[in-house]
C-alpha cells in the first residue's frame, strides 16, 4: 500500500498559497510564473478554497470578467476537496477521476502539508508498472541464454 505521505517525502511539501483577498491577476501570474496548475486558499492559515486555472478560465475568461477587479474568494472553489498524509494513492486515484479535478491539497487537522496532483499519481503508476515489467521479464527469460542465442536456449532446454 502506497500512501499520500510517500509521495509527499519524494516531492516534498512545498505548496504555493494565495490571500483570499487576492486579485485573480495576481493569481494567473504566480501560477504562470511557478508553471503549476492551482494555487491553495487561505484565510490566514486556514484553508478555505483553492483556485485552479480551469476557475480562472471558466469564471472569469469565459465570462469577461476582470481580473485585476475580481478577488480570488469570488471564483475559488469550495469547500476543498483534500486528502491526508495515510491515505492510500489508489483513494486519491479515485477522488481525481470521479471528481474530475487534478489536485488534492493534503491536510492534516488545519496544517497544509503539501499537493498531490494528477501528474504525481500518474509518475507513481508509471515506476509501479515498469518495475512490474522488469520483475517479469527477468522471471520468463531468466537471465540470458547460455551461449547467447536462441539454438543454445532450446538445447539446454531439451
Amino acid at each position: 500500500m502506497t500512501t499520500v505521505d510517500s509521495i509527499l517525502k519524494k516531492k516534498g511539501g512545498q505548496v504555493q498559497c494565495i490571500r483570499k483577498e487576492a486579485c485573480v491577476l495576481e493569481a494567473a501570474q504566480r501560477m504562470n510564473e511557478q508553471t503549476i496548475g492551482a494555487l491553495v486558499v487561505l484565510d490566514e492559515d486556514r484553508v478555505v478554497g483553492i483556485i485552479t486555472e480551469r476557475d480562472i478560465l471558466r469564471r472569469i475568461v469565459a465570462v469577461q470578467r476582470d481580473p485585476a477587479r475580481t478577488q480570488v474568494r469570488e471564483v475559488m472553489t469550495w469547500p476543498v476537496i483534500g486528502c491526508h498524509p495515510q491515505m492510500d494513492v489508489s483513494e486519491c486515484r479515485q477522488i481525481i477521476t470521479e471528481k474530475r479535478i487534478r489536485h488534492l491539497p493534503v491536510v492534516q487537522g488545519d496544517q497544509l502539508l503539501g499537493m498531490v496532483t494528477s501528474g504525481d499519481i500518474l509518475a507513481l503508476d508509471l515506476i509501479s508498472k515498469t518495475v512490474q515489467i522488469e520483475y517479469l521479464n527477468e522471471y520468463h527469460y531468466q537471465g540470458p541464454a547460455p551461449n547467447g542465442d536462441a539454438d543454445s536456449l532450446c538445447a539446454s532446454v531439451s
